[in-house]
């Protein structure tokens, strides 16, 4: 075909054309002579380079004739060459004359024209780039960033309430500011010999605190700080390390910091931080049952159980307690196997006889059966019970099952396990073998908290008992800081030999800045706004600026029941991630973190409520 014959050209115009509808003579003249040398050149190419039409063909029309021959083993015939060479041909000449008519018929167009086209066709790759589950460079789907209501709140209308919560943000800054002078990179500060502190629960990850702190940090609007912490988190949070890490700790305290900094913030490299380091957890589910160890060599993928854990069991409170992180890492790496891996943990249990309706602590991953008949919601128990709700909760309520294995435990719960003191104190012992040990720890003052979270849902007519319950907890709990010398509570409490809330055990008698009763006054104050949770929370405070308040940071307790404090030297991580996050929420109106769009993990990190109807995001704003 004359190559004039397909040329009829008119000009594009442009706001500075002279003529809007062709061009002049000479200039079609000249692009006429182009052109023609052009496709003179490639039918050239075509007919006289070596193999010159597998190249070309391969190159710019990715022809699957070419990728067939190309892969044709030496058993090839030479006839057979030649008539792919025929038709491979035929197709660049026709491949040739659709493009130069699509160039035509472009050209022809008016600019807006072609912009609309060109944004129309941007749109449709970008949805089935998203249809088809596409990666960005992370090797993560693409997602569209939208900020759950809430992240920072309003003032406290109240000048009391305002000036007290400003004070807790002081104490966060002295915490952090300490931190980072002493102890920066490291995972946590020795505040009164001012150096860095690591506990082998990490292996050789660092910088707990920064992690940790991170949504803390976001909450309280201490946004220097966060970019400082994030910018570590960038440059130097490494999970290629070989060694040994608690699952458990890894999950709640990185994993969940992570996915929180991300749900608040925005910045993507917690996304891609949180999806990395869940997917080197992964390996801990390698048992035969899919119960997954405690520990985990990250560089080798081994796994093994604490030696003391009954036989080699996994824990109750540390494999119940991924649910809510491995959701959101499904859902924001586009790999339904995180799901999957918890949803499986529950298949196992529910297959299991419950003792009493009762889950033990303990769970052999090999066998799938129970070891020791040891129940707790404090510790080795505790968090198992919180996910079954929060799951519950975080699924916008569709979660059935997690619903159903939730308020049936907490039943069986109060059947074998809840008592009252000669006095009126409702505690929540422990049950061994089928005998009660009347003692409750510090850990167990959480149930307050999360029997209040899930009385709304209680089934029947008991959401009103189910209230009175957590108020009576957060009383018994309030009386276990009121009874010691210095006003901050013991890691454990009893209630026999004529006592009740107090420490019998020099071992017991410790406080290491544990934020669980915090936790049951900040839902008893959002649930019934009653006056005194605030006051117990400001006596707190009271005692830890008194007590434990030291020029580098915040020390821990040996003895709440001395008359002066004698320290155990560490700011634990979770003092800035959930002891003074839940006070300063505490004093915080209801806006901020609202629980209908947000639930908090065991380590006070908030995850967005996943929203079914993806339509329903009430005054969200992007990112």
């Amino acid at each position: 075909m004359p190559v004039a014959t397909l040329l009829p050209f008119t000009a594009t115009p442009n706001r500075k054309s002279a003529s809007p509808t062709s061009f002049r003579l000479t200039e079609k003249f000249i692009l006429l002579l182009v052109f023609s040398a052009f496709i003179t050149l490639c039918f050239g190419a075509i007919f006289f380079l070596p193999d010159s039409s597998k190249l070309l063909s391969g190159v710019f029309f990715h022809s699957s004739a070419v990728e067939t021959n190309t892969h044709t083993g030496p058993d090839s015939s030479d006839a057979g060459s030649a008539g792919n060479d025929d038709r491979l041909l035929a197709k660049i000449k026709k491949d040739h004359e659709k493009a130069l008519l699509e160039a035509k018929d472009t050209l022809q167009k008016l600019p807006d024209v072609i912009q609309n086209d060109i944004l129309a066709d941007k749109a449709k790759v970008t949805k089935e780039s998203m249809g088809k589950g596409a990666k960005d460079g992370n090797n993560l789907p693409f997602i569209e960033y939208h900020r759950p209501p809430g992240a920072t709140g309003l003032e406290p209308q109240d000048p009391e309430t305002r000036e007290r919560r400003a004070k807790i943000k002081e104490m966060m800054k002295h915490a952090w500011d300490s931190y980072k002078q002493y102890a920066w990179g490291s995972n946590e500060l020795r505040p009164v010999s001012k150096h860095g502190h690591s506990s082998n629960l990490f292996g050789d990850i660092k910088g707990a605190t920064i992690v940790d702190a991170l949504d803390t940090l976001y909450i309280m609007e201490m946004f220097e700080e966060f970019d400082a912490a994030t910018d570590w988190v960038e440059k130097s949070l490494d999970f290629n390390v070989n060694a040994e890490v608690s699952v458990f700790e890894v999950n709640i305290r990185f994993v969940g910091g992570l996915l929180s900094a991300y749900y608040l913030s925005g910045k993507e490299v917690f996304r891609r931080k949180a999806v990395e380091l869940g997917e080197k957890l992964l390996p801990a589910f390698k048992t035969p049952t899919g119960i997954p160890w405690a520990l985990l060599n990250l560089k080798s993928g081994i796994g093994r159980n604490w030696p003391w854990a009954s036989g080699g069991s996994s824990i109750l409170a540390e494999y119940g307690t991924l649910h809510l992180e491995f959701m959101h890492l499904s859902r924001l790496s586009g790999n339904s196997e995180f799901a999957q891996k918890v949803m499986n943990i529950r298949k196992v249990l529910n297959r299991l006889e419950k003792p009493q309706g009762l889950y033990p602590n303990y769970l052999n991953p090999n066998s799938g059966q129970w070891g020791q008949h040891h129940v707790s919601v404090g510790g080795l128990g505790d968090s198992f019970y919180e996910y079954l709700l929060k799951a519950w909760l975080m699924s916008d309520k569709t979660d059935e099952e997690g619903k159903k294995m939730y308020y049936d435990a907490l039943q069986a719960i109060e059947t074998n396990l809840m008592r009252k003191s000669t006095n009126g104190l409702t505690y929540i012992a422990e049950w061994k073998g089928g005998l009660l040990e009347h003692k409750m720890g510090h850990l167990t003052c959480f149930a307050g908290g999360m029997i209040a979270l899930g009385a709304d849902g209680a089934p029947g007519d008991k959401t009103g008992h189910q209230m009175e319950q957590a108020a009576e907890i957060a009383r018994t709990c309030h009386e276990s800081y009121a009874r010691t010398t210095l006003k901050l509570g013991p890691e454990a409490f009893r209630f026999d030999g004529g006592v009740e809330a107090i420490a019998t055990r020099q071992n017991e008698k410790y406080f290491i800045l544990r934020p669980e009763v915090i936790e049951t006054y900040m839902y008893m104050w959002r649930f019934t706004h009653d006056p005194k949770y605030r006051e117990w929370g400001w006596e707190a405070v009271q005692a830890l600026e008194q007590h434990c308040r030291v020029d580098g940071g915040y020390s821990g307790i040996r003895d709440v029941y001395a008359s002066s404090p004698n320290y155990d030297d560490v700011q634990q991580s979770f003092y800035l991630a959930e002891t003074l996050k839940y006070l300063y929420l505490l004093f915080s109106e209801d806006d901020h973190l609202p629980f209908e769009h947000w639930v908090f993990n065991t380590e006070a990190h908030p995850l967005p409520v996943i929203r079914k109807d993806k339509t329903d995001r009430p005054n969200e704003s992007k990112g």
